[in-house]
């Protein structure tokens, strides 16, 4: 225990990180102050209600840091801003100019972070129009004249903004990265309702089911950290070159292939994807016409979050995502062209083209047992639900994910800090 607190006591006792603690916990409560700011004309228990029974809404609602559920003016939260991230790094694949900006070391990250800011601002509009438009079919926000929908619309898009400024301030001054300590909030700060909803509702008869699950959550929690940090190292040797009077080279390393590559993103894919049928049912069931009034109960039901077409599908989609976000991020013949310019060779492989294949042929292998490991945790909630009876309990396997590795990162940059700061001092001394 004493080692895992280890980081975050040394961490207080020096005054520059301690000060950057405490910059991070006052962003934290200004966010979440905002969060509680709701806007008016929404009933809001109507509203948690359908996000009780939306999975789909409830994953935009981890995003948004918490804050969609209360229909804040931060209402659609960092969800805009997430996936302007994504559409860039996408198209950074894609154009050839995007990647050689993205190269050209701080002066191009910050370019296109400001395109990712720019694109903010019209997906934010659109989201808070679409989330209008699906509140107001549901009955849980008034009809509002072009005006006041206006009014939303800019109160919705300029909150987005204020959070995205928070957490950019948070990464700036504060410890970690911003975005991922927001979002991580949310998804804590709901857990005391959680667990006070849970404790009012559990009895004798479904105790040991709880008992049960909190195993498994300890377990799911303990595999995700293992799996997260788990590698395969590759050996590289680097042949040594003599310049003049030096020698160069002579070396060896290792280049890390992750077994979980693509971190959270093929589960947020693979939900968006699994829940549009049920989420179409349900506009389908309230419009007059029989024949799609059939249609949507036919996809409500076949589409059941506790189903098996349902959980069959997610497990498929979340492997194929997986498999296709690795592949756009990860380019096995860039890596080996990289390692053949500096000198470098994997033994008993052959530089250029032999290399690029070895290396596709080991990541296709572990990205398997870490896309298997993905699908399992996303359906797993599933599952627990049936078997346990418990159900306000559970956090899907987005969430877990994202408190792990959110966690796991903050530790490692309050530890790089704290090496930084021996180094420093040693070289005043």
């Amino acid at each position: 225990m004493n080692t895992l607190l280890a980081p975050l006591i040394n961490s207080w006792k020096t005054p520059e990180l301690r000060r950057k603690i405490l910059i991070t916990a006052l962003l934290f409560i200004v966010f979440r102050i905002f969060a509680h700011l709701p806007l008016p004309g929404v009933d809001t228990l109507k509203l948690r209600a359908l996000f009780a029974q939306n999975q789909f809404l409830g994953l935009l609602d981890i995003f948004s840091g918490g804050t969609l559920v209360n229909f804040s003016v931060m209402a659609l939260g960092l969800n805009p801003y997430i996936n302007a991230s994504i559409i860039l790094q996408l198209l950074t694949i894609v154009f050839p100019s995007l990647e050689a900006l993205s190269k050209e070391g701080d002066y191009g990250r910050e370019k296109i972070n400001q395109y990712t800011r720019f694109l903010t601002v019209p997906l934010a509009a659109m989201q808070s129009i679409g989330m209008y438009a699906l509140l107001k079919n549901q009955g849980i926000v008034v009809e509002l004249n072009p005006v006041l929908l206006l009014a939303m619309i800019i109160t919705m898009t300029a909150g987005t903004l204020l959070a995205m400024w928070i957490g950019e301030l948070m990464t700036e001054y504060g410890i970690g990265n911003g975005i991922s300590l927001l979002i991580f909030a949310g998804i804590v700060g709901r857990m005391p309702v959680v667990l006070g909803q849970t404790a009012s509702t559990i009895t004798a008869e479904y105790a040991t089911s709880a008992v049960l699950f909190g195993i498994l959550a300890v377990g799911v929690i303990a595999a995700t950290v293992f799996v997260n940090e788990a590698v395969r190292r590759i050996t590289v040797h680097y042949a040594r070159r003599v310049r003049g009077n030096k020698i160069y080279g002579g070396s060896t390393s290792y280049l890390p292939l992750r077994v979980n590559q693509a971190g959270v993103i093929p589960i947020i894919f693979a939900v968006s994807m699994v829940l549009l049928p049920s989420l179409a049912g349900g506009f389908l069931l309230q419009v007059q016409n029989p024949i799609a009034s059939n249609v949507g109960r036919f996809l409500t039901s076949a589409f059941n979050p506790n189903g098996a077409i349902y959980n069959v599908l997610y497990f498929t989609l979340v492997i194929g995502f997986t498999y296709f976000y690795t592949a756009i991020t990860f380019n096995p013949a860039k890596i080996a062209g990289e390692i053949q310019k500096y000198g470098g060779f994997i033994p008993g492989i052959r530089p250029g083209a032999p290399t690029a294949s070895y290396l596709n042929y080991i990541l296709t292998r572990i990205t398997l047992a870490g896309a298997l490991f993905l699908g399992l945790i996303a359906i797993l909630p599933s599952f627990a639900r049936q078997l346990s009876g418990v159900s306000t309990l559970l956090v899907g396997g987005t969430g877990v994910l994202i408190v792990v590795s959110v966690v796991l990162e903050t530790v490692k940059a309050l530890e790089a800090q704290l090496v930084m700061r021996n180094y420093d001092g040693f070289l005043k001394e």
